[in-house]
């Protein structure tokens, strides 16, 4: 029996999330498909995390272990890459301690999220960012970003249907990215499609749509709605209704996974 971990960047569009479920479309099934038909057998495939429908993925990071496979990792990497769709890819795939497990090894992640405030759709962009109109408060947003950063009680932002045992975690930054503008294709004006940020957060753990419901909180801060203090407030309701409306999917990203050295490879 060999032990591999899979570095797996994606495009959630198109996808019903991370987890199998019967009549959908998944990332992990499209990598299990691929795996039957590279080794004969069903050989279930464990991410880091499960990521919603539309979400997308940088650097997810994925375990398997089967006894089929005789060449090596890197080969294994690349012959699953040609039995998968185009909006998915192994970047990486190495050989791991027998015991490394994708979600129990896990100690953190960092999650991207990206919006575009104002301007007109982009239709090279919509898919990756949420267009949000009225947010030009972007100190009280970096201000209240401030505010989420360490060990903290997130009950007021988990979203219903995936309760945890303890909803107190240790968020280690929190940080608001002003992205310079990028090149358009079509000469079209750079200002047209408004100014773009990013909110990037990094933790120990992340609850059921913790990062979009955090993201929904500081729109409803740069919108001018509520001052920065407001944060402070729903973190002491202990309640969901206290919080800002969950972002959508499409903007969000999982950057990274973070893991000790000793326990994900030899």
């Amino acid at each position: 029996m060999r032990t591999f971990k899979l570095k797996i960047a994606y495009d959630g569009t198109d996808f019903a999330g991370w987890q199998i479920q019967p009549r959908q479309t998944t990332i992990q099934g499209m990598l299990e498909r691929a795996l039957v038909k590279l080794t004969g057998q069903r050989v279930p495939v464990t991410g880091s995390g499960r990521t919603d429908a539309g979400v997308h993925a940088i650097a997810q990071v994925a375990s398997l272990q089967t006894p089929a496979w005789r060449a090596t990792a890197a080969e294994l990497g690349r012959a699953i890459n040609v039995h998968l769709p185009e909006t998915i890819v192994v970047l990486e795939c190495v050989d791991a301690a027998d015991d490394f497990h994708a979600i129990r090894d896990a100690v953190g992640k960092r999650y991207r999220y990206q919006l575009q405030l104002g301007g007109v759709r982009s239709v090279f962009d919509f898919r990756y960012r949420w267009q949000v109109k009225g947010v030009t408060h972007l100190e009280e947003i970096q201000e209240a970003c401030d505010r989420f950063v360490g060990t903290k009680d997130f009950a007021s932002f988990q979203g219903a249907g995936s309760p945890r045992k303890t909803t107190v975690r240790n968020v280690k930054a929190c940080t608001l990215i002003r992205e310079l503008p990028a090149d358009l294709p079509f000469n079209v004006p750079v200002n047209m499609h408004g100014e773009r940020i990013s909110i990037e957060i990094e933790s120990d753990g992340f609850l059921y749509n913790m990062v979009r419901n955090v993201v929904g909180t500081l729109v409803e801060i740069g919108k001018g709605k509520q001052p920065p203090t407001w944060v402070d407030e729903v973190f002491a309701a202990k309640d969901r209704d206290a919080a800002g409306p969950t972002a959508p999917p499409q903007g969000l990203f999982l950057k990274r996974v973070d893991y000790h050295v000793t326990s994900a490879s030899h």
